[in-house]
């Protein structure tokens, strides 16, 4: 029977990283136009829903009303990302609306190029490299044609404040825009500089310092300590004193979390069990007082809820704040895809033997890893940091004693990983950046699988591993800025040291070990090279993820210099790291693995210090040109976005809703124009 069992759960996953996508009557839908439009480092790609129209009406409902509530919030995101983001979206939207000159010149459509990347970002600056976005445009034109000559309507109006006319709005925002020393970087982690005054969000008030944050948020050791100051901008009143400015109903964006609240109650009426109304009531009281171990009990709620429409929805992930405090506002609605989530049953029954057989050291074991929950789901709408651009894989709640005592959910966004597939341009970048043609052969047969599996082995297993020493505060409190950088890298070298585990392929799980070797050969090539086109020439590297991949491979690749594990070749003045030891490379991941799991465990925050700034920031100079000259022939974005789904309600002649009609837009800057006009709730400065 065991074997019988790996040969299922084999099929099913293969039949998962397939990525082709049919509907109820098996019929393939592989001509849906995936990839819409590039612009910039940026391409834009639809998804589909499947099975969505197969939904009981009850549960379409549902997925209208969250969504509703997703995007009401849509506002908070870019308020968050920078205090003057919201009036700058406005003007430029005002603009694209009614100017009324040349739209086809060069200048305009360089504007046009400006306001989809603004959109794209949550606001001026790039959403990954954190830099303030470069306009093509010059500010005359802005000021003297786009300005001057464009008229507010009643749709789309210019954001005045009182007693301004619309050329004192011009010139406020033109050294915002185009003076590159005025708030440079969205996140700013450079080593030797206030990390808080120097970075542009909106997550504290402009003269808070550093060492302010930390003094504030020091806290006596709490065995179940809420994630303090994640629901707040900290500021400072008259007197210099410092504050939290709570979100919540009557506080800092009541009025578009009075709009969430109210779709969360219609959404309530239509939920699918009583745990799922529960957990509406604990998410609405929260936003309602603002008290943040409210949050835990939603949370606890929410892990413990099973329903196959589920939703992420609140201010979670702190990538955008330099000291890994702030919340950023993100939404996430869902649909369990029934089959493909068949998964779940092997990734449960051998999460404990993950956790016993790993390198880490055996204090740092958890006894009793409970409540890991993995599903692959559907995506029907997303919003807020997770809109355009969108991860595949989300693991939460984020709380360290809720995962450690509740469990956590696991989710690979299948539908997305799909219509990255079917964006896929096939340029070329396998042979250009494998060494031969046996690594090439690796990455097309195994390639996909290599990476799914990854994930979720990273997801699952990955931020459900490790416990935190007794008496230690939480990595927020303990590592401060380095803790996102720090955790993502332990969950990577989780899954890295176990895909290469013979036990994968008899639980499995995998068909060979040459598909965790595609899995390092990527991983390295990626982390020392391909990554690095997404940065400009000359910059460090500022976000958690691309920090992390760099460090481990970096590290690695220092660590088997010895036994020429990873070996650095040039070949036609092309550079190329190549793996001769596998199995040693392994082991070194685990060393490493072992390392971060210590330094987590006991907050060594010195250490953790030393491994990111030493490892993930700073790039080599001349493998950074080498990249970009080898990636400029390709015509690929970077970067990807998802264009959401409109969701339509039918009503018959008495107003009865009688069904929801789903339509998939294919132009990016219509559907966010609609959603300026429709979804536009806060003032212009908070």
């Amino acid at each position: 029977m065991k074997n019988l069992k790996s040969t299922i759960y084999l099929f099913i996953f293969i039949l998962i990283s397939s990525c082709t996508i049919t509907n109820k009557e098996n019929e393939k839908i592989d001509d849906f136009q995936y990839l819409t439009e590039q612009f910039a480092d940026i391409k834009m790609i639809s998804y589909k829903v499947p099975g969505f129209e197969e939904l009981t009406l009850k549960q379409k409902k549902l997925i209208y009303y969250l969504s509703q509530a997703s995007l009401s919030g849509r506002d908070i995101i870019f308020d968050q990302n920078y205090r003057h983001n919201i009036r700058i979206r406005r003007t430029l939207e005002t603009i694209v609306a009614n100017y009324p000159g040349d739209r086809k010149s060069d200048s305009f459509l360089n504007f046009m190029e400006y306001t989809k990347r603004v959109w794209f970002s949550g606001g001026i600056h790039h959403h990954y490299a954190s830099k303030k976005i470069k306009p093509k445009f010059t500010s005359e034109y802005f000021i003297n044609e786009l300005i001057n000559r464009t008229e507010s309507s009643t749709e789309y109006s210019f954001p005045l404040l009182n007693g301004e006319d619309k050329m004192d709005l011009a010139r406020k925002l033109n050294p915002i825009i185009f003076n590159e020393e005025i708030d440079l970087k969205r996140v700013n982690r450079d080593a030797g500089i206030d990390i808080i005054l120097n970075s542009a969000n909106n997550y504290y008030g402009e003269d808070v310092t550093v060492d302010e944050v930390n003094l504030f948020y020091k806290k006596e050791f709490e065995e179940r300590a809420p994630e303090y100051g994640l629901n707040s901008k900290l500021r400072k009143n008259t007197n210099g004193d410092l504050y939290e400015d709570i979100y919540k109903l009557g506080g800092m964006y009541s009025d578009a979390i009075e709009q969430m609240i109210y779709w969360i109650k219609k959404a309530k009426k239509v939920a699918e069990n009583e745990d799922q109304k529960k957990s509406f009531d604990l998410l609405i009281d929260y936003y309602t007082t603002g008290e943040i171990k409210k949050w835990d009990d939603y949370c606890v709620q929410w892990v413990n809820t099973k329903t196959d429409i589920d939703w992420i929805n609140g201010f979670v992930e702190v990538y955008g704040d330099a000291a890994g405090r702030k919340g950023a506002y993100e939404s996430i609605v869902q649909i369990k895809d029934m089959e493909a989530s068949k998964t779940t049953e092997v990734i449960n029954e051998y999460v404990q033997w993950f956790e016993d057989n790993s390198s880490i050291m055996d204090e740092h074991k958890k006894e009793n890893v409970v409540g890991v929950s993995y599903k692959v789901v559907t995506v029907a709408m997303e919003s807020g940091d997770a809109s355009p651009s969108s991860p595949i894989g989300v693991n939460l709640p984020n709380n360290n004693w809720i995962r450690t005592e509740q469990g956590s959910k696991s989710v690979s966004l299948g539908n997305l990983i799909s219509a990255y597939s079917g964006a896929a341009t096939g340029s070329g970048f396998l042979n250009e950046f494998c060494f031969n043609e046996e690594e090439i052969e690796r990455a097309k047969k195994y390639g996909d699988a290599a990476d799914k599996l990854g994930t979720l082995l990273h997801e699952v297993v990955g931020h459900a591993s490790g416990k935190i020493n007794d008496g230690v505060g939480t990595p927020k409190e303990t590592l401060k800025n380095y803790k996102s950088t720090l955790e993502e890298a332990r969950a990577d070298l989780v899954a890295l040291y176990y895909i290469m585990n013979p036990k994968l392929i008899e639980i499995g799980l995998m068909e060979s070990l040459e598909c965790g070797k595609a899995e390092y050969d990527s991983y390295i090539r990626n982390g020392l090279m391909l990554q690095l086109r997404r940065i400009e020439l000359g910059q460090n590297i500022e976000q958690d993820h691309m920090r992390n991949r760099q460090l481990v491979s970096a590290w690695a690749y220092e660590r088997g210099l010895k036994e020429n594990v990873i070996e650095k070749k040039a070949i036609n003045n092309k550079t190329f790291f190549v793996i001769n030891n596998y199995e040693k490379l392994q082991l070194i991941f685990g060393e490493l693995l072992r390392e971060i799991q210590r330094i987590t465990s006991e907050g060594d925050f010195e250490a953790g210090k030393n491994l990111v700034e030493n490892y993930g920031v700073k790039i080599d100079l001349e493998i950074h040109k080498e990249v970009l000259s080898r990636s400029e022939k390709f015509d690929s974005a970077p970067y990807g976005g998802f264009i959401n789904p409109n969701y339509t309600l039918v009503k018959d002649n008495s107003g009865e809703i009688i069904d929801v009609k789903i339509d998939y837009p294919k132009d990016f800057t219509q559907q966010m124009m609609r959603y300026g006009k429709d979804y536009s709730f806060l003032p212009h400065v908070n």
